[in-house]
């Protein structure tokens, strides 16, 4: 869409919200909304740079016969580059998925127990950025390893403000890898073991319909770590979408009903990601590096601890803070991902 088209949409979205009818269908006037903030610093910009043009175009006019509008011009005339690499950056395209919230996956996996606190490590250092981003979290569904890692853990992540958590979060899917001694060797010698994160953006029940003839539900008994059950009810769900052959099982609460919310919530995330990766070949191999097996060959990111180093293959991001970062400030590392994928977008629209 070119700046005129958006335009012309910014001026139809502020009279369609100024319509007090729009606003008795609070999901319509939500997406409109939403579509009129993403805009406005567009317009904005857009306006702030024609009115700087016609300022220059005046002040040039007028040094002629005032040498203080010739300043003016000077000061304007160097503004106005700055104007527009702004709005070259506004208008590149924009992921449609990064005002959404998020479900993510840590899965242990190659180093057994060690691969399984690691991914407690993950969860924690996700939950402490989201923390600090005043963000709201909430454990979906676990499955704990014996000594208090996870085997397998879903979180969902929402955001309070404008920004959506998919926009920062999404770069985190794939194989996250780990050095360290492992508490669960006596000789001290340092590990290598890896733990597998996928990222879906959360899917609206508009987003993604579901035939329930296409579901087969299953229940069965909760088990916490070395399979002991801990509940002497058939509360866990689990759910295969068939036409896709998507599985998703729940057992953290303690309904069967409520296992069920949370086991569609997952999948229509899942399925919601199947569905762009139809119908989208860019993001079919955006989604390729997150890693469906936990493979150490394929890592995005290295935790050394003895270095108290991380480091993102990606982008060749290196700092040495791991402290900090497990403990949530995760800041420096996403934005060094933000920035190379817009470097990326420039380049391809320049």
């Amino acid at each position: 869409m070119n700046l005129d088209e958006l335009l012309k949409e910014y001026s139809e979205l502020e009279l369609q919200l100024a319509d007090p009818a729009v606003h008795a269908d609070q999901n319509k006037a939500r997406t409109l909304g939403r579509r009129y903030s993403q805009l406005t610093p567009i317009v904005s910009t857009y306006r702030e740079l024609d009115s700087s043009r016609e300022d220059l175009t005046a002040a040039k006019e007028l040094a002629g016969e005032d040498e203080g509008f010739a300043a003016e011009a000077a000061e304007i005339e160097e503004r106005i580059p700055q104007l527009e690499e702004k709005l070259k950056h506004l208008l590149i395209p924009r992921d449609p998925n990064d005002d959404k919230d998020i479900i993510m996956e840590i899965k242990a996996g190659e180093g057994g127990e060690e691969s399984a606190l690691f991914a407690g490590d993950l969860l924690r250092m996700y939950l402490r950025y989201a923390e600090r981003l005043g963000w709201k979290t909430e454990i979906i569904d676990t499955q704990p390893s014996d000594l208090g890692g996870y085997k397998d853990v879903t979180v969902g992540i929402k955001a309070k403000g404008d920004e959506g958590v998919w926009s920062r979060l999404k770069y985190e899917g794939g194989v996250h890898r780990v050095q360290r001694v492992p508490v669960t060797e006596s000789q001290g010698r340092i590990h290598t073991s890896a733990a597998g994160v996928l990222v879906y953006p959360e899917a609206e029940e508009v987003d993604v319909q579901i035939d329930p003839n296409d579901l087969r539900i299953d229940v069965y008994r909760s088990s916490g770590p070395g399979g002991q059950s801990v509940n002497t009810t058939d509360s866990a769900v689990r759910i295969t979408h068939l036409p896709t052959g998507v599985v998703v099982s729940c057992q953290n609460e303690k309904s069967q009903l409520q296992n069920k919310e949370s086991a569609m919530r997952i999948l229509r995330a899942r399925l919601l990601a199947v569905a762009q990766e139809q119908a989208d070949a860019a993001a079919q191999a955006e989604r390729k590096s997150q890693v469906r097996t936990v493979d150490r060959s394929e890592r995005i990111r290295t935790y050394n601890f003895p270095e108290n180093r991380i480091s993102d293959h990606r982008v060749g991001f290196k700092a040495y803070n791991l402290d900090q970062v497990l403990d949530g400030e995760l800041n420096a590392v996403t934005q060094a991902l933000i920035d190379a994928e817009m470097a990326e977008k420039l380049a391809q629209h320049s």
